[in-house]
């Protein structure tokens, strides 16, 4: 385990800003909650085996104590990176978004399980929408009792949707809940 070098976090963060913005100040500055000791002190990205953790400081030092290759995890999972070197947000890192995202679509409750089963959102799903979404923008989607089933990328802007016919696809899927059960083994 070791913190992210320039180019990596380079990578991570442009990631994180298109579904956060400058909310993702937010993701480090904010205190620690977690830990065992008293004051844990902030949150901070480590790599580990090509994943990207977020975990708190005083777990990432009590994890020193422990072999690489007995390792198997600290903090919360957000993305990995693939063999080429790209990086890519997993399902794990939902919450996060979640909680700081900037650009949120709702589903309506009877299309919610198509967007589970890892199916874009067309617009004849679509509930509503931020206001301000461009195209190519982060979005978290949402159901409607505002339980975040996943995100993806705006395929169209907030007024292009409005002129959209009902079949065009609104949010392109990236990651959702259901990869839980559907990618379990690869998840770990």
């Amino acid at each position: 385990m070791r913190p992210l070098d320039e180019k990596e976090t380079t990578q991570v963060f442009e990631k994180l800003f298109k579904f956060t913005g400058p909310n993702l100040k937010h993701l480090l500055e904010r205190p620690a909650v977690e830990g065992p000791d008293p004051e844990p002190g902030r949150y901070c990205l480590r790599l580990h085996r090509n994943r990207v953790y977020y975990a708190s400081e005083a777990l990432v030092r009590r994890a020193t104590a422990v072999a690489r290759p007995r390792l198997a995890a600290v903090g919360t999972p957000i993305g990995k990176f693939t063999h080429h070197g790209a990086f890519h947000l997993t399902v794990h890192a939902l919450d996060l978004l979640a909680a700081h995202a900037r650009r949120r679509v709702w589903l309506k409750p009877d299309s919610e399980r198509s967007f589970l089963f890892g199916n874009s959102v067309p617009k004849s799903s679509l509930a509503r929408i931020t206001e301000n979404t461009k195209a190519e923008d982060g979005v978290v989607v949402m159901s409607m009792a505002d339980v975040p089933l996943g995100f993806g990328i705006a395929a169209r802007s907030a007024q292009d949707c409005r002129k959209a016919d009902t079949n065009a696809v609104v949010v392109l899927h990236q990651a959702d809940a259901g990869e839980y059960l559907r990618k379990e083994e690869e998840l770990m």
